[in-house]
């Protein structure tokens, strides 16, 4: 069994985020191959990038990093749920990113995007990022429609197909997580 964090992109005050992520938890808690937990960003206070080294060193000196790291390399896979700000990922989620290396590496991540264009941009420019740091994003991905899928742009209420895509999604990442775990598993035992 893997472990799947459930990203939660932003950290804006009054944010549609906390309930599509509640959605997202929802369903992946219905399923026995993967234990998921929501991760988010705003409880962990990270200024921007203030470590002196880059991040592919892994020579982090500071509290917030340190704590930030552990956190994200104890899963196997990702779920990010980002809104969509300006055609593209929040500043808070890109630096959240940016802050490590090693603990994203080789693992799966797949995308629930909310914006009024479903977060595509957004995903997509996280795609590009992501596979820099040697993440497998997996094909499936959600996209939530301020319009058709959010009463009064603030109350998630996805169309049933959205489901159908989210089980794809979960059934992809997890498939990926597994299959990338085992190889991180067996470079530790090469070296």
């Amino acid at each position: 069994m893997i472990d799947v964090a459930i990203v939660l992109g932003s950290t804006r005050p009054g944010r549609n985020g906390e309930a599509v992520a509640g959605w997202v938890h929802d369903l992946a808690v219905k399923r026995d191959d993967a234990r998921f937990e929501v991760v988010d960003l705003a409880e962990y206070v990270l200024p921007h990038l203030d470590e002196p080294m880059p991040p592919i060193l892994g020579q982090y000196t500071k509290p917030h990093t340190r704590r930030w790291a552990a956190k994200i390399d104890s899963f196997d896979a990702y779920v990010f749920v980002t809104p969509e700000y300006n055609h593209s990922a929040p500043g808070a989620l890109k630096n959240a990113i940016d802050f490590l290396y090693a603990e994203w590496t080789n693992k799966a991540v797949g995308f629930v995007g909310y914006g009024s264009a479903g977060g595509v941009r957004a995903i997509e420019q996280l795609r590009a990022v992501l596979s820099c740091l040697q993440v497998a994003h997996v094909s499936a991905q959600v996209e939530l429609s301020l319009y058709t899928d959010f009463e009064n742009f603030t109350a998630p209420n996805p169309a049933a197909r959205h489901e159908d895509t989210l089980t794809t999604l979960f059934d992809q990442v997890v498939a990926w997580g597994t299959a990338l775990k085992a190889l991180r598993i067996g470079d530790r035992h090469a070296i």
